[in-house]
């Protein structure tokens, strides 16, 4: 693929492989994929919503986070392997007794909680997928925020899924010890 640079001349740019090893990936400095399998999944940008959205449950995390000193919370662009994958939820929370000593790397343990915004371009059945990859690999709390029905999936496991809508509080439970807030607080 040609691209031309400020100057006008045309410079090769290259395309990520389409399949390459775990290891391979880890290795790399590629930015904007999640690892699924051996396949390179591209993680477009996201709308004004979904970045709102975003920005709101971070904010009621990491106050909480910060001022009871529970750990650390992590934002889209932070891999987390997950088994066979190397997933960036929208936000993590990695409690402090977890944290590894060296994160100049993608995170080779799940998050304590993963937090996923549904966007436009997502795949439900992809997310909840997702979803349950995090908690196998032993994420112990999973969100899935949904923005058409302003309703929060709290997923525990693949029998313990609850459905909270904009008139009930979103707890951190053992996960995120004493956080609460209202789920309408998250959609504003």
């Amino acid at each position: 693929m040609r691209q031309q640079n400020a100057h006008g001349a045309t410079q090769e740019t290259l395309l990520p492989p389409k399949k390459m090893t775990l290891e391979e990936f880890l290795e790399s400095d590629l930015e904007g994929y999640e690892y699924v399998k051996g396949e390179l999944i591209p993680m477009p940008p996201t709308s004004g919503k979904h970045g709102e959205i975003s920005s709101n449950i971070h904010w009621h995390l990491y106050s909480h986070i910060r001022a009871n000193q529970l750990g650390r919370v992590y934002i889209a662009d932070t891999g987390f392997q997950i088994g066979e994958r190397v997933l960036m939820p929208d936000i993590a929370f990695v409690s402090t007794a977890r944290l590894p000593d060296d994160r100049q790397k993608a995170f080779s343990i799940p998050p304590d909680l993963a937090v996923e915004v549904v966007s436009r371009t997502d795949i439900l059945h992809r997310v909840e997928e997702k979803a349950f990859a995090y908690l196998e690999a032993g994420t112990r709390m999973v969100w899935v925020l949904k923005p058409v029905s302003e309703t929060v999936m709290v997923y525990r496991s693949k029998t313990d899924i609850r459905v909270l809508t904009c008139e009930d509080t979103l707890t951190g439970e053992d996960v995120v010890e004493g956080f609460s807030c209202q789920v309408s607080q998250l959609f504003e």
